[in-house]
């Protein structure tokens, strides 16, 4: 379903609005009142922890196939989940008939300080565990490292879309444009 912006929304069909005249503070879906539930936090974290998760997995496959050492690999990982964070934004809010420009000032809004938060989380966690960062591929220390460096990722970030979701920023910003 297509959503209308403020501009092309036709507010006559809502009766006199004079005292309502500024539709910018207008939010959907309880962004921007302070009234957010866990769920629309944790669906937001969510979107975001598939494109993070994607360029992690991917970055730290390839550096570690390659026998990159861990900061080639860890930068790689960190540059590919912004990556696919972003594109997964792209495609959701471009789908939805935004130009390519607005979509990707979309993207950046929404998804920055989320995709940084989990990225922190995540790398903090895999060069903080012991052994994580020289473990192979076939090793199930690297997958057990990098699952639970995300799933800890998640729960932190969550609290933060949560609050910014609260305040008509991150992931509101996109349900401005697509439900």
């Amino acid at each position: 379903m297509q959503h209308e912006t403020h501009a092309e929304h036709d507010h006559t069909a809502h009766g006199d609005h004079t005292a309502h005249s500024d539709h910018s503070a207008h939010q959907h879906h309880g962004a921007g009142t302070g009234k957010v539930s866990w769920s629309m936090a944790a669906q937001a974290t969510l979107h975001c922890l598939t494109g993070c998760a994607i360029g992690e997995i991917l970055g730290m496959v390839i550096g570690t196939a390659l026998g990159w050492g861990n900061m080639p690999t860890m930068i790689t990982a960190i540059v590919l989940a912004f990556f696919f964070g972003y594109a997964l934004t792209l495609r959701s809010v471009t789908k939805a008939g935004v130009d390519f420009k607005t979509a990707f000032k979309v993207a950046l809004a929404a998804d920055t300080l989320s995709i940084a938060v989990m990225e922190l989380i995540d790398n903090g966690v895999i060069a903080l565990w012991p052994d994580a960062m020289d473990a192979t591929l076939a090793d199930a220390l690297f997958w057990g490292a990098l699952a639970a460096s995300l799933a800890l990722a998640f729960l932190v970030t969550t609290p933060v879309n949560k609050w910014m979701i609260g305040r008509g920023k991150g992931h509101a910003v996109v349900h401005r444009y697509h439900h």
